[in-house]
């Protein structure tokens, strides 16, 4: 073999070699959209059925998406995001990440990459922070308001996945998740059909639930107040007794994660007029007063029934100047109690 035959395969050689370092060390990092896709990894799939229907609604609720990545101690390597509403709202659509053979820890938030997002980041993940720093906190702007604010929704989910070195494909995972904030509207009636007036009172619900943990636990930072974000008046049917329309007063609230146990959450209604208390309740308990009425119910935890719904009605009635002890309306079943003043 001549001189120059030898040193074009040596040429030739030193290319190859370096292409496959190049291949390698792409394949050997998260891979970006600019680079060519490597053989393994992981391809995600994301599904919300945690909720009263347990039907996937992912693809109907979730409008924007972030995705946290750790290795298997925690330690953080990289974040990727997406925000195209027509992927996310394609149920064939997956989450395609080039990773290395290797055991990995994902959290994902669904509405925190939204214009319009009200949870926020702590501190910003990075490689100097793990995953057990990781909290997210609600706008304090959004509660400084006169009236309340209609928070943005937040969706957690977390899944700890491996990547299998004799793969020679994507490993199919499934990032399950669930909804962290809920909305509450009460509403106020006469039992004898007088008209009530939104006006002649305030409302407002009390919780410590505005900073979320790594693992999507409550850290207590101290009791805030939250501000219906709308008020007014609703008719609500016909009396059967004088024929007239029935005019109730309602109030929506929004707030973050509802935390069974928790005693500091409130609702409080007073008078307009001299700031007089006409109901304060414990709102845990009497959302859980819903959950023995179904026989679905009975083996529910009540955590997860207070994470699974996320939409609550709670009707009052008022006879008189007095709120009535004989029965409230929650989500359409009637709840009969004796304690409502407490």
């Amino acid at each position: 073999m001549s001189l120059r035959n030898k040193t074009i395969r040596n040429i030739i050689g030193v290319i190859t070699a370096a292409v496959q370092m190049i291949a390698f060390t792409a394949c050997d990092s998260l891979v970006y959209d600019d680079l060519e896709a490597c053989p393994e990894g992981l391809r995600l799939r994301f599904v919300y059925d945690y909720n009263m229907e347990f039907a996937n609604a992912f693809y109907s609720q979730v409008d924007c998406l972030t995705l946290l990545i750790y290795d298997k101690d925690g330690n953080y390597i990289a974040t990727r995001t997406e925000t195209t509403e027509a992927l996310l709202s394609d149920e064939n659509w997956r989450m395609d990440l080039d990773l290395p053979a290797g055991e990995y820890n994902l959290v994902a938030y669904g509405g925190m990459e939204c214009p319009k997002a009200s949870f926020a980041f702590r501190t910003e993940p990075s490689g100097a922070t793990s995953m057990h720093d990781l909290n997210v906190y609600l706008k304090p702007e959004l509660l400084t308001r006169p009236m309340g604010t209609e928070l943005h929704h937040l969706y957690y989910g977390r899944l700890n996945v491996t990547v299998n070195p004799e793969n020679t494909d994507y490993t199919e995972a499934t990032v399950y998740m669930m909804k962290d904030t809920n909305d509450l509207r009460i509403v106020l009636q006469h039992t004898d059909g007088t008209p009530v007036d939104y006006n002649e009172f305030t409302y407002e619900l009390t919780a410590d639930n505005t900073l979320l943990g790594w693992n999507n636990d409550v850290i207590p930072t101290g009791v805030t107040t939250f501000m219906p974000y709308a008020t007014g008046n609703a008719m609500a049917g016909i009396d059967g007794f004088t024929g007239n329309e029935v005019q109730a007063a309602y109030a929506e609230f929004s707030t973050s994660r509802f935390i069974n146990g928790a005693a500091d959450t409130r609702l409080t209604i007073r008078r307009a007029s001299d700031g007089g208390e006409v109901l304060s309740i414990p709102l845990i308990r009497y959302l859980l007063l819903l959950k023995s009425d179904e026989e679905q119910f009975k083996n529910m935890k009540p955590q997860e029934f207070l994470d699974r719904e996320s939409r609550w009605k709670m009707v009052f009635f008022l006879t008189g100047n007095l709120w009535s002890q004989t029965h409230i309306i929650i989500n359409d079943w009637v709840v009969r109690i004796n304690d409502i003043g407490i």
